[in-house]
């Protein structure tokens, strides 16, 4: 595929029928960054998947440029996290500025031992570009361009979906619906649905510049600098000399003015000097909105991304999210469509991933109030806290550019269990599992990165795998082969593998370690970051949460869980 993804197009394929009389499993709509990450996780689960665009290019533009480090374990389950990261530029250091002095800076990875970094910026082009070059080494699944979604109804057994093309339209039947068409959703539209926030009343001008700078990677933001007075600036570094900057300009500003080159070039000037020589990309402005639809699935559609949730673009929150909807819609749709669970696990959905959009709206409207405060009263408070920050640690916790994406915490979803047993570390039931370094088979990995498309129980041991009774490695095999996917990962917390003897009988004939995935703890991280003891035990969800904990494996417990979190009551 040509690698130059903003003026890359993709071919029309006529469709042979008029009508498409087949009922397809899932028909998803939008080729942005979550609807491809829609199709190929559900592809990867054995789910036939028709994606539908109405375009046929990739985004133009940096737009969506920073990927939090959960999206980025969610990519590599997709086929495609090494190359996004490899073409990143990470960074784990933002520096505050208030008119002419930094304030403070802070690093949002301390801790080492984990595959991926932070975030990184990396222009949406690329995501997309990467996401799709996946999506076409699949054959599960049918990516077609210039069809446009004109029309849906549903019934009791499917979703008919009017598709318009160059040559026609054509009907598309589907169980269910994702739709993930953007902020302007015709699937949205199309069904009369609304959403209900806030929009903000300011005017941002995004440019991208490219120039050889010596910059390190870092996220620079200045609130009323100098060189651009009563408003705020925001600079991050992209791939291939790339740079992004983003400039406050206040609501009565005209976007058409100011997007002209002789307007735009000035401000860079300011920012940079005269002397800096650069090349203008791309310009855009924008305003933005902190809203959401009040419910998220309508029987057989479900809504994810932006044509779900809106959120100001501070913080990061409208991409990852929308990448964390999918995440979460396809594992639960892939049950349903195997028969593994019923249709009201898709009600879990709505319900967890609505309370994320809560979330995040109300971080995105905090930053946003911060950074460009609406009253005499707010700019005087904001000042303050800007300059307290300079000497107090109490004060550095109030400044607020943008309060970056982590993943949700599910905690009270119905498909969590709670702790019946005490834990020390931060982690809990509903949290998104961490990292650590591992050993398998002698060669060093990633805990997340073993884990995959399907329920995960984590068992950690210490002492040699004989002390493993027969009873203890039946059940957990019992596991791995009952109706609902799912592997065990044993994790060594103390000897080498060398201890290992992988093909011994324990006990019983019929007791044998051959299906799990062994692994052993590097100095001893992951037993740390999970509080774990001798026969601890972690139930991960396929999106890489957690539903339930023990400090002893349990088996009748761990089958309650595993119901529970599958929606059977």
């Amino acid at each position: 595929m040509n690698k130059d993804y903003q003026s890359l197009t993709f071919t029309y394929q006529p469709r042979q029928a008029k009508r498409d009389v087949k009922v397809h499993p899932v028909v998803v709509v939008g080729a942005g960054p979550v609807g491809l990450s829609a199709a190929i996780a559900l592809a990867q689960q054995g789910i036939a998947v028709v994606l539908v665009d109405d375009d046929h290019t990739l985004s133009t533009g940096s737009r969506a440029i920073c990927f939090a480090q959960h999206t980025l374990d969610i990519f590599n389950r997709l086929g495609c996290g090494e190359q996004m990261t490899n073409k990143g530029v990470s960074w784990n250091t933002g520096k505050i500025f208030f008119k002419d002095q930094q304030v403070y800076s802070f690093n949002l990875l301390p801790k080492s031992g984990h595959q991926q970094p932070a975030f990184i910026n990396l222009q949406q082009y690329y995501v997309e570009g990467y996401l799709v070059e996946r999506a076409l080494k699949l054959p599960l699944i049918d990516l077609r361009w210039k069809n446009k979604v004109v029309d849906l109804q549903q019934d009791a057994h499917c979703t008919n979906l009017t598709i318009a093309t160059p040559d026609g339209n054509y009907t598309l039947r589907a169980q269910y619906v994702i739709a993930a068409d953007g902020a302007h959703s015709s699937v949205r539209r199309i069904m009369g649905l609304d959403s209900v926030g806030r929009t903000f009343k300011d005017r941002f001008l995004i440019a991208d510049i490219k120039m050889h700078a010596p910059f390190p990677s870092e996220r620079w933001f200045w609130f009323d600098p100098p060189f651009h007075p009563n408003q705020s600036v925001l600079l991050h570094r992209q791939p291939d000399n790339m740079w992004r900057i983003d400039f406050q300009l206040g609501w009565d500003a005209d976007p058409t003015v100011e997007t002209k080159p002789e307007n735009v070039i000035p401000r860079i000037w300011a920012l940079l000097g005269h002397e800096a020589k650069f090349e203008l990309e791309w310009v855009s402005v924008y305003t933005f909105s902190c809203l959401r639809m009040e419910k998220f699935r309508h029987d057989r559609v479900l809504f994810a991304g932006d044509a779900a949730h809106r959120v100001s673009p501070f913080g990061a929150r409208g991409a990852n999210s929308g990448v964390q909807d999918a995440d979460n819609v396809a594992w639960k749709l892939a049950l349903v469509l195997k028969g593994l669970a019923s249709d009201n696990l898709l009600d879990s959905y709505a319900e967890e991933r609505e309370l994320a959009a809560d979330e995040n709206i109300l971080c995105s409207t905090r930053s946003t109030d911060f950074i460009t405060p609406k009253s005499p009263v707010s700019r005087f408070f904001r000042d303050a806290v800007l300059q307290l920050s300079n000497k107090t640690l109490f004060a550095r916790q109030l400044v607020n550019s943008g309060r970056l994406s982590t993943p949700s915490v599910l905690l009270q979803s119905s498909l969590t269990t709670p702790d019946s047993d005490v834990f020390a570390t931060e982690l809990m039931p509903g949290s998104v599992a961490v990292d650590a370094p591992v050993r398998i088979n002698g060669n060093s990995d990633w805990l997340l990165a073993q884990l995959r498309h399907e329920f995960t129980g984590v068992y950690f041991h210490t002492g040699c795998v004989t002390d493993l009774n027969a009873q203890t490695v039946s059940q957990l095999n019992d596991l791995q082969n009952g109706l609902i996917p799912f592997q065990i990962i044993l994790i060594k917390m103390d000897d080498p593998l060398s201890s290992f003897n992988i093909d011994a009988h324990l006990n019983s004939s019929s007791a044998q370690l051959t299906n799990f995935v062994i692994l052993e703890d590097v100095d001893h991280l992951a037993a740390q970051r999970y509080d774990a003891e001798d026969a601890t035990f972690y139930l991960i969800r396929p999106d890489q949460h957690i539903c339930a904990r023990w400090r002893q494996f349990d088996v009748a417990l761990v089958e309650q869980a595993l119901q529970k979190a599958c929606g059977i009551r």
